[in-house]
């Protein structure tokens, strides 16, 4: 085992944005640790998969010493899983503020924890949180208090940890993207989600993934929430 090559956890990593999150990471020679609830084992030796729902404290815990088993390192951490319940508020449940709060926030609080301790160890490490520009930018047509509370949490806890560790060798950033085209918006929707950006068309998954691996390689960045959004957050 070479301990030059480096080792990224990546959550929501079957599908989407995440699948190619893992793609992009072994381009460049990265081991990987792919979480998804219905995450399938991979052929590749360099990359780990880790089933189960990362809201759950043992779930992160599995990843965290999974991945010191097979690899013995953690250098970076995407928190890419989240979920996105679109409603008016007075129409949200306590069932739906209870879920999103699990997934987007108690997911990077418990494997961000863990993997955390580990780069602190080594005195070196990445975290990047994948957030929303609807923090930012709201929009009457898609109502969405409940990303707004807890995405708009983790780019102020990206910010603050980002201080925290600044002298300790681990950077923290946000890739804030705005509708990326992934299997969760159906092609019926993708005329009336292109729109919603300046530029007249929806994100791909690309995007994100090109944005991350900047910050992944931009040494002197941290603290930052970078959008990636079409120019949402600029304005219309």
């Amino acid at each position: 085992m070479g301990k030059e090559q480096k080792v990224v956890i990546i959550t929501g990593a079957s599908q989407g944005i995440g699948a190619d999150l893992v793609k992009g990471y072994r381009d460049r020679n990265y081991r990987v640790v792919a979480n998804s609830r219905s995450i399938r084992p991979s052929s590749d030796p360099d990359v780990l998969t880790v089933a189960g729902d990362v809201s759950d404290p043992a779930t992160a815990q599995k990843i965290v010493s999974q991945a010191l088993e097979r690899f013995g390192r953690i250098d970076s951490l995407v928190n890419n899983a989240g979920i996105f319940v679109a409603k008016p508020f007075t129409s949200y449940t306590a069932e739906d503020l209870a879920s999103v709060i699990a997934t987007n926030v108690g997911s990077f609080f418990y494997l961000t924890k863990l993997a955390a301790a580990e780069m602190l160890k080594q005195g070196s490490g990445h975290i990047v949180q994948i957030t929303t520009s609807l923090v930012d930018h709201a929009n009457s047509n898609v109502p969405s208090v409940l990303a707004s509370l807890t995405k708009g949490g983790l780019n102020a806890a990206t910010k603050s940890l980002a201080i925290e560790y600044a002298k300790r060798g681990i950077r923290v950033n946000a890739v804030s993207p705005g509708v990326i085209k992934t299997p969760m918006h159906k092609p019926e929707t993708h005329e009336f989600l292109a729109n919603l950006h300046p530029v007249g068309r929806m994100g791909e998954a690309k995007d994100i993934v090109d944005a991350v691996l900047f910050l992944e390689g931009a040494a002197f960045v941290t603290g930052e929430i970078l959008h990636v959004d079409g120019g949402q957050s600029a304005g219309h």
